[in-house]
């Protein structure tokens, strides 16, 4: 019952299930699909049009939820239990077992992308697209500033780090520059500013989290309260700060 409907649907969709199963493998394992990364995801995301409401409705049962921004062409999907911009909260506690498994420096380079982002987007300083360029020595800056952390040291786990921002599609970068060692510019991308919440953003603005441990901190400063953490004690993290409690 369940093939037969799928088929008929897709038939309305003007797609087969091999084309249907690509998109929705594709989407699952990246979580994003952004129009202008690459050929593939342009025909995947050109594909989604057409059968938007067929994945919301395969989606729904799983507790997974669809963000799908036009202007700027990308789909991106949320675990259960996941802050969603637009739609309410759920209601219902999850585990996190969809959620992204950031490691410490990965969490810090997003949330300096997410402030770097806003600050160029106060002023004005984005493209047709909405991205904004920053240097990789900028990011890092801005790392130390916000969080007292830096990129790793070693150029390869610099870039997979790189990788990994550009796998969530949070940046865009050239591979070459990478490879040579050369200056690298990145391309953030408006995606940020899905993927970090404004109330994450504004906390981390009001100087309301502790820096991470492992870096030097200044003894003179004074004791803070504890606040929640943005930076994670463990590798499996992720961002969405929705999480009830267990």
């Amino acid at each position: 019952m369940i093939e037969q409907a799928l088929e008929e649907a897709l038939a309305q969709c003007r797609l087969n299930r091999s084309e249907f199963s690509e998109l929705m493998v594709r989407l699952l394992d990246y979580g994003v699909i952004c129009r202008d990364e690459s050929v593939i995801e342009t025909t995947l995301y050109d594909r989604f049009q057409r059968c938007e409401p067929l994945v919301r409705e395969w989606l729904a049962p799983l507790g997974l939820r669809l963000q799908h921004d036009s202007r700027f062409q990308f789909i991106r999907v949320y675990p259960p239990g996941a802050e969603v911009p637009g739609l309410p909260d759920q209601e219902e506690p999850h585990h996190g077992g969809f959620r992204a498994r950031l490691s410490q420096q990965e969490v810090a380079a997003i949330l300096a992308l997410r402030v770097e982002y806003d600050k160029a987007l106060r002023e004005g300083q984005v493209d047709e697209g909405g991205c904004a360029a920053l240097s990789l020595e900028a990011l890092e800056l801005g790392m130390r500033n916000l969080l007292k952390m830096s990129l790793p040291d070693k150029h390869a786990e610099r870039k997979n780090l790189l990788k990994k921002l550009r796998q969530l599609r949070l940046v865009q970068f050239s591979s070459e520059e990478v490879e040579t060692s050369a200056e690298v510019w990145l391309r953030v991308r408006p995606t940020i500013a899905h993927f970090v919440s404004e109330s994450v953003l504004r906390q981390l603005i009001d100087n309301d989290i502790p820096p991470a441990s492992h870096e030097e901190k200044d003894d003179d400063a004074e004791e803070e309260k504890p606040s929640k953490r943005i930076t994670p004690e463990v590798e499996d993290h992720s961002l969405f700060e929705s999480e009830a409690a267990s």
